[in-house]
């Protein structure tokens, strides 16, 4: 029935009224249509004909029910957002609200009395009543009026009162109820709430509605007492899931004063939650975009219409690299358009799923650490990536680390035995004393007082003996290295004997060896370890192994033979774990029961250790990670940026996303079908509906297939023998020849049978990681790690985010993983040519954003930011043209803008103070420096004349011709101090075109500013915008020119001979073209003086 609940607090009324099928109130579901999401009733509509709204934040559908109880008895927060629940007006006041100054309503607000003022337990609400009424579990004595404060004739008998528990025998289902609650003061004593704590005028109740029929009432407190236990019976129920009992909740009867209820009710909230970037931050940097976007049209109105006729090729060169570099910064900063950031609550993860007295519920977890050569990634960088993982907080036998060797190195597989060992004192002496980092060499490294806040003489013990047992570890390491320089002539050798395996890396069969995690191997406290594993796949001539993408793929199948975990994390050799609960952080999203499903990885930030102060070469790289991730994330999800990154193991087996059913589309039914215009729209409507049947249908063909059954009950007329041998082909078409594999592949929450032999699967796995395994299969084209390019991260997250999953970014306060960057310029540069010939690989292959994946679920923002990253290095051309045309005009005297009108000086300043106001904006809203910013904006220029340039040609020799180039690479220096490597300079082809344009730039600059002076004070004026230029151009460089001459007796010569010659050629081009004489020749002149 509809209820109409009202009251007076002045007069001591609370009426709940229930009306006939006649008078009734329509139905909440016809108001509103929302439903509280903590007790399953409706939400109810104001007296102001409002939909009730707790949390003006998010609008958490909560019933003010659920309100009111969560603000007297709960966290008084949200359960979404997590934002505390501000008063309501009609609400009590309860401890911590803030004062209030913006409406009056002290009626409701306090209740005042002779002990000072209380809180009211009643409201007046249009459909429900409030949730502080059935606070009060009180007898009918509670609820009498007492004569000694309040006379005969303060009570108009004339309608009856009725309590909470106990109905008056006098009252009649039909007759009208008014309720007097009491409060118990803090002393035990009942206190009438009254208008004036001092005022003896008498209260006269009334009903609220004298002129109505009262036949037409009810009698509202029992109708909300039931209602009150139905929604504690619903409530008990919810959360008996999550007692604690030892039959498994069965027969378990919950109290209504359970302590541990809010604890149960808190395990039910969400995991996480989105925390948008503040509108005062982000709402003026949209709209500068919008203005900057305007400022471009008028900037290149002006350009187009204004050619410079005496200098048409400079103008021409200038305004194609200006369009280029507008449709670049285009690509670029939509996709940061719905920046978010987010928050993960780990205590509710423990709640839900690591109860007391009871197994851990959190799904198994394979970690992947790849590596290949050990003399250029130091073995002992590798162990302590293993030590972290082996040591991070989550249960034991839910973990297992999978080392993939790509180089069948024997140091490898010795060091990783050396630190399985170790690794045993190790693991126990983290989690005892709960320490950060857990991998020892950067523990130990770090410079803080480790007594601190830990005085216990048992931790200062152990951990002395702890570092004296890793500087013993870190000599064994090292003595292998020292052993490994010298191969012997007829190669490495075993304990027993036996040749290693991996003698011949280009010719060596499949290797497995668990370390950890059998025979009951435990620690020094006879606790379980993790499991271990060393892998090296099968390699043999004749055979495409695809670089690391093979490897990890190999990784993929080895781990579901012998784990199966649901989730993948991948890590590079030297990234360590830095933040132990960091899986922990990544399984809030992925275990999220709401929106974890279509989750396909999380990617948490990159950090490193080891680089200078002031990041010379921006080897954080703080701008991407900080403010392109997040605008990404706000979208689709960021992009895979191939490490510190935890998959769902599903969405490598080239499955679709789940697909949530929406709620069929209301039809148009207010025309007759007659109509063209309805019948216009009916057209539409079914040739959507068409469209959409399609999409569903060749989505459908590739949804993983839950069972070997269900395919053979869909083929018709097909013996059950063909039906199998059927669907055994397009799995094994799929996934390769492997039924223990491919049995895998159908189990969505991992896991393997309990009572299978380990020798078998360990034979299976050798099998699965042999180099012909993956020959016409689907593996690296729609399953796995994808090939066809030296950066296989964004082509896999790509595949991932076009089968319509989305991804999330993770970033904890204490970074997840931290690990080493090249400092030194020549290293930098060949890391970033390597991403981007990976970049030009997959513009020029199928794979490119720009074509394919329409027609699926890539969002459309989501794909401009994965066209930027292919595109890219093709903006080293206009770049190195652009950077060029300073020395150009400096050397002819021309210049590429006419002579500049007002118009024209307004329009330009526009522009750059646009530009300015976005990068200022972005460094706000990203919590970026303005030093990050700018060494990100110089290296760009750097980068892009450099690397981006030899990796286009590279690509396109690569791609086009067939032909691998390779840039080698000569060390020279030593490493002599802290930052050593930052002064070691490597001769590398790389360095040259930034030197060059140096020297032609400075060349300019020198010739400009002599011309002027003995031209005279006419031509300082032109001048002044040609150094503008040039500065711009050098300005950026400037960390390139401080690396070369950093430590002048370590600049090679080679470079700046090349340089200079370089340099010098293109001068000599200029003087030969004779740029600085007028086109119609010499002009000659009487000099006025007589030679005879």
């Amino acid at each position: 029935m509809g209820r109409l609940v009202a009251g007076s607090h002045n007069r001591n009324e609370f009426v709940v009224i229930n009306a006939d099928e006649i008078h009734r109130v329509k139905s909440l579901t016809e108001l509103s249509g929302e439903i509280c999401q903590i007790c399953g009733d409706e939400i109810e509509i104001t007296l102001e004909g409002e939909l009730f709204v707790a949390c003006n934040e998010c609008a958490f559908p909560v019933c003010r029910s659920c309100y009111e109880y969560e603000r007297r008895e709960g966290s008084q927060a949200c359960p979404q957002c997590r934002t505390r629940y501000k008063r309501i007006k009609g609400s009590p006041r309860v401890e911590g609200d803030e004062e209030e100054e913006g409406f009056d309503d002290l009626e409701n607000e306090f209740d005042f009395g002779s002990q000072g003022y209380w809180y009211t337990q009643y409201f007046a609400d249009s459909a429900s009543v409030s949730g502080s009424v059935w606070g009060f579990q009180a007898n009918a004595s509670e609820f009498s009026m007492p004569s000694s404060e309040f006379g005969s004739s303060s009570m108009n008998h004339e309608v009856p009162l009725l309590t909470y528990d106990h109905e008056d025998v006098g009252i009649s289902a039909n007759s009208h109820a008014l309720i007097i609650p009491t409060i118990s003061s803090r002393g035990g004593k009942q206190i009438y709430p009254v208008m004036y704590p001092e005022s003896s005028m008498c209260l006269q109740p009334r009903p609220m509605d004298p002129n109505k029929d009262l036949a037409l009432y009810g009698y509202g407190s029992v109708a909300w007492k039931d209602r009150t236990e139905e929604w504690k019976k619903r409530q008990c129920d919810k959360l008996q899931v999550f007692k604690q009992c030892g039959n498994g909740g069965e027969n378990y009867e919950v109290e209504p004063d359970d302590p541990d209820l809010p604890k149960m009710d808190e395990g039910r909230q969400p995991l996480s939650r989105k925390i948008p970037i503040p509108s005062s931050k982000i709402n003026p940097y949209r709209l500068i975009i919008l203005l900057r976007l305007v400022i471009l049209g008028f900037f290149f109105h002006y350009r187009l219409l204004h050619p410079v006729q005496n200098a048409y090729g400079l103008w021409l060169t200038s305004v194609i690299c200006e369009i280029w570099f507008s449709v670049s910064w285009i690509l670029d900063q939509f996709p940061k358009w719905y920046p978010i950031t987010r928050e993960t609550y780990l205590d509710r993860l423990s709640l839900r799923y690591e109860k007391e007295g009871s197994p851990s519920e959190l799904a198994d977890v394979d970690i992947f650490v790849s590596t290949v050569d050990p003399l250029k990634e130091p073995p002992l960088i590798t162990a302590n990536t293993v030590l972290s993982i082996l040591a991070v907080d989550y249960p034991v036998e839910k973990v297992a680390c999978y080392v993939s060797d790509d180089g069948a190195a024997m140091l490898t597989f010795e060091a990783l035995s050396e630190t399985s060992e170790f690794a045993r004192k190790w693991v126990p002496f983290c989690k005892k004393f709960n320490i950060e980092p857990r991998a020892p060499e950067w523990y130990f490294a770090q410079k803080i007082y480790y007594l601190k806040d830990k005085i216990d003489p048992a931790f200062v013990k152990e951990r002395r003996a702890m570092k004296r047992e890793y500087e013993e570890f870190k000599i064994r390491i090292n003595g292998l290295v020292a052993t490994a320089q010298k191969v012997p002539e007829h190669g490495w050798a075993m304990q027993d004997g036996t040749p290693w395996p991996g003698n011949d890396v280009r010719d060596h069969p499949g290797m497995i060896q668990v370390f950890l995690g059998h025979n009951n191997v435990t620690d020094v406290e006879g606790n379980e370890l993790p499991r271990l594993v060393y892998v090296s796949r099968e390699k043999r001539p004749g055979f495409e192994h695809h670089k690391k993408a093979g490897a990890m793929n190999a990784l993929v199948r080895v781990s579901a033979i012998i784990s199966n975990a649901p989730y993948i994390l991948n890590v590079d050799c030297d990234h360590y774990i830095n933040n132990s609960k960091a899986i922990k952080e990544a399984m809030c999203f992925m275990m999220d029961p709401t929106t974890g499903k279509k989750v396909c990885y999380v990617q948490f930030p990159q950090r490193f250790d080891g680089i200078d102060r002031h990041d010379r070469y921006s080897n954080r790289n703080v701008v991407f990670f900080d403010i392109n991730m997040k605008g990404l994330d706000g979208i689709q999800g960021p992009i895979y940026v191939g490490t510190g990154c935890v998959f769902r193991r599903q969405a490598f087996y080239g499955y679709d996303a789940p697909v949530k059913e929406k709620p069929p589309g209301k039809t148009c039914n207010c025309w007759p079908k007659w109509c063209c215009l309805c019948c216009g729209f009916k057209q539409k409507v079914r040739a959507k509906l068409k469209e959409k049947r399609k999409k569903l249908k060749k989505r459908e063909s590739s949804r993983r297939i839950h069972a070997l059954e269900k395919i053979e009950e869909g083929i018709e007329g097909v013996d059950s023998e063909k039906s199998s041998l059927m669907s055994q082909v397009k799995f094994e078409k799929k996934f390769g020849q492997s039924p223990v594999f491919i049995a895998s592949t159908l189990l969505e929450n991992g896991g393997i049978h309990k009572g299978a032999d380990s020798s078998l699967l360990l034979k299976e796995a050798v099998h699965v990681i042999s180099c012909g395994y993956e020959d016409k299969t689907e593996w690296g084209t729609e399953v796995g790690w994808i090939y066809g390019s030296v950066t296989e991260d964004i082509l896999t997250g790509f595949k991932m985010h076009c089968h319509g999953w989305r991804s999330v970014y993770c970033i904890p306060k204490r970074a997840a993983f931290k690990g080493s960057a090249p400092i030194n310029l020549s290293d930098r540069l060949h890391q970033v040519l390597r991403w981007a010939l990976g970049s030009v690989e997959i513009f020029l292959s199928r794979h490119c954003p720009i074509w394919y994946g329409y027609d699926c679920g890539l969002k459309w923002l989501e794909r401009l930011s994965y066209i930027n990253s292919v595109v890219y290095p093709w903006t080293s051309i206009p770049l190195i043209a652009y950077c060029t045309l300073p020395a150009v005009c400096l050397l002819t005297g021309k210049f590429i803008i006419p002579e500049i009108s007002n118009y024209a000086s307004i329009v330009f300043m526009a522009l750059f103070l646009s530009i300015a106001a976005t990068g200022v904006l972005e460094m706000q809203w990203g919590g970026v420096g303005i030093d990050d910013w700018w060494r990100n904006e110089q290296f760009w220029v750097i980068g892009g004349v450099s690397s981006h340039l030899f990796a286009l040609f590279q690509g396109l020799l690569k791609v086009l011709a067939g032909i691998n180039t390779n840039f080698t690479v000569t060390s020279k220096g030593a490493d002599d101090g802290k930052f050593s490597e930052l002064y070691l300079f490597k001769w590398t082809s790389l360095l040259i075109p930034p030197m060059t344009l140096l020297i032609i730039n400075i060349i300019g600059v020198v010739v400009g500013i002599s011309d002027a002076i003995n031209t005279g004070y006419e031509s300082w004026g032109p001048l002044f915008g040609k150094l503008l230029f040039a500065f711009w151009v050098i300005i950026h460089l400037y960390p390139f020119l401080k690396g070369v001459m950093g430590q002048q007796d370590r600049l090679p010569t080679i470079i700046l001979v090349w340089s200079l010659l370089l340099a010098a050629i293109f001068s000599l081009l200029w003087v030969r073209i004779n740029p600085f004489l007028a086109k119609g020749g010499i002009v000659l002149e009487e000099c006025g003086l007589d030679c005879d």
